[in-house]
């Protein structure tokens, strides 16, 4: 019997113990994780391939599909890998992060199991560990809404995942060697578009060809670094139509910013003159700007493409708030379905009373003489056991104290003690998060295990006489949101997952540093209904080795 087979049965025979949902389909991926010499910027270096793919393989399913992957890790450094935007309703266990997880070692393999429930849109994997997503090893989720759902636009000729960001090349061990010493990784060198750069005039295949007279659906993700991007079709608008598991109300755009960790998915209509055309991407909020071009092939199509590119939009305050006003655009359908049959406007959120407030500023300082990034004067720094391990084992005392961070910035945010950052929020509560960034670059940030609604985005201080201007109707529920230069951003969501869920920057030079925390969300009723137990393959480490097992949750 060959490694595959017994692979497909062992998964077979213990799926009763991970899924309620048995009817639900299974998709099954096996991943081998290695390094490849690429030249992403034209530099050959190091880049994490996932089975010799540079971006990984596309895990393409549906609502309520069960997951299972397979990864062998065959880099000579841990490894972990999160799946960003899925919610992981009751399951933490598979968030794939350092508080969560301990790591796939060199030469070992794990399998992940989990069920994109209730959810459709366009999401992504990446490495946590290290600055390993500086390599590369990421790759698209698309879930898709199941065939009794309506979606609100005709189904495309066909889809096209695009990753897009910011790249160095300095290999991520050097990086991380930089931020180690106490010192910031700078600009980064260049933008790449699914792995390549090409400058305009420059013979290079098509990123993606289209039928003219069709329509097709492109799925952005910025993957960089630090940059947030503008991109922008030669001679096509584009109609948005989803934004991170939302069905959007569809405004027509010639260009649209996307910014660190997000995605979201428009409509081309092929209905130009045959020919090449440029896919640009652009740098936003940069002192030296970056950019590169993709081609757009027409089939039989005659003629390079125009070295006229469309024009970006402005930078600077201008920028912002040229910027600012596109994100206020962006608009829930309230008439769509999403994953369930009923209209995404039946949740009415601005009609549910905000048990809490808790309002983050971020900020930097030296520690020690080196730099380190914080949220609240705390700057999270992982142990050697996972957080939720810790939890779970009854084992907090001796690895980490609550609520060190306060639901207020302190006097002096600026002074930043190193340890983990941990709050706790009660279950089922709906709360009130302010971001509020006083540096002069943009933020995002990204929460595992939830999507929230983008309330609220504006410049200057945040107070409470402000939510007078928040968007209690058709504000987005998504799960990233960008905090500009001087600016405070507001989210609501309701604490309804237990599990132990990151927040975090995603730049990830910050997050490396210390801009994130971990909510831990316990139901007090310690049921299956809440949240499941431990998985029988979840690996063990730190001080939890060796400890005996709790007793499991009951239905």
């Amino acid at each position: 019997m060959n490694n595959r087979l017994r692979f497909v049965l062992a998964i077979l025979l213990a799926i009763p113990c991970f899924f309620v949902n048995g009817e639900d389909p299974y998709l099954f991926h096996e991943w081998k994780v290695t390094y490849g010499t690429l030249s992403p910027l034209g530099v050959p270096q190091k880049v994490i391939l996932i089975n010799d793919q540079f971006p990984g393989p596309r895990i393409n399913g549906t609502s309520n599909n069960n997951i299972v992957v397979n990864v062998f890790n065959q880099l000579d450094e841990p490894l972990l890998f999160t799946w960003n935007g899925v919610q992981h309703r009751k399951n933490s266990w598979q968030d794939g992060t350092p508080g969560t997880m301990c790591p796939i070692m060199p030469g070992q393999n794990f399998t992940y199991r989990f069920q994109v429930k209730d959810q459709i849109g366009s999401y992504y994997y990446f490495p946590t560990t290290a600055l390993h997503r500086a390599a590369g090893g990421y790759g698209a989720l698309n879930v898709h809404s199941r065939a009794l759902i309506p979606v609100p636009f005709d189904n495309p000729a066909d889809e096209y995942n695009v990753f897009v960001g910011d790249w160095y090349n300095k290999g991520h061990k050097t990086l991380k060697k930089i931020l180690d010493g106490g010192r910031t990784i700078g600009r980064p060198d260049g933008i790449i578009i699914n792995g390549k750069s090409a400058k305009v005039g420059e013979a290079k295949e098509p990123l993606f060809t289209m039928e003219a007279g069709k329509t097709y659906r492109y799925r952005f993700c910025n993957l960089g670094m630090r940059s947030s991007v503008n991109i922008r079709f030669q001679g096509h608008p584009m109609k948005l139509v989803e934004l991170e598991g939302s069905h959007t109300v569809q405004n027509i755009y010639d260009s649209l910013d996307l910014h660190v960790g997000q995605c979201f998915s428009v409509l081309v209509t092929a209905d130009q003159e045959p020919k090449d055309y440029y896919l640009v991407v652009s740098s936003r909020f940069l002192k030296q700007a970056l950019s590169s071009v993709a081609i757009i092939r027409y089939a039989n199509g005659k003629g390079p493409a125009s070295p006229e590119l469309p024009t970006p939009p402005p930078e600077n305050t201008e920028g912002i708030a040229w910027s600012m006003n596109q994100f206020r655009s962006f608009r829930w359908n309230l008439t769509a379905s999403a994953a369930r049959p009923n209209p995404q406007g039946s949740y009415h959120y601005g009609q549910i009373n905000i048990t809490r407030t808790i309002k983050i500023f971020n900020s930097k300082s030296q520690v020690d003489g080196k730099l380190r990034y914080g949220l609240n004067g705390i700057s999270h720094t992982d142990g050697e056991t996972p957080l939720k391990l810790v939890e779970y084992f009854g084992a907090t005392d001796k690895a980490f104290k609550y609520d060190l961070m306060a639901d207020e910035a302190p006097a002096d945010a600026t002074k930043l003690t190193i340890t983990a950052n941990v709050k706790n929020a009660t279950y089922r509560n709906f709360v009130e998060i302010i971001f509020e960034n006083h540096e002069k670059t943009i933020r995002t940030y990204h929460l595992d295990g939830y999507s929230f609604f983008a309330v609220a985005v504006e410049p200057g201080r945040w107070s409470p006489e402000k939510r007078k201007n928040y968007n209690l109707v058709d504000g987005l529920s998504r799960n990233n949101i960008q905090v500009y230069p001087n600016s405070w951003a507001a989210i609501m969501l309701t604490f309804d997952n237990a599990g132990m869920w990151n927040l975090r920057s995603e730049m990830w030079e910050k997050t490396y540093l210390g801009e994130q925390l971990y909510f831990s969300v316990l139901s007090p009723s310690r049921s299956l209904r809440d949240e499941y137990n431990i998985p029988d393959n979840h690996p063990l480490c730190g001080i939890v080795k060796g400890m005996p097992m709790p007793a499991p949750y009951k239905a």
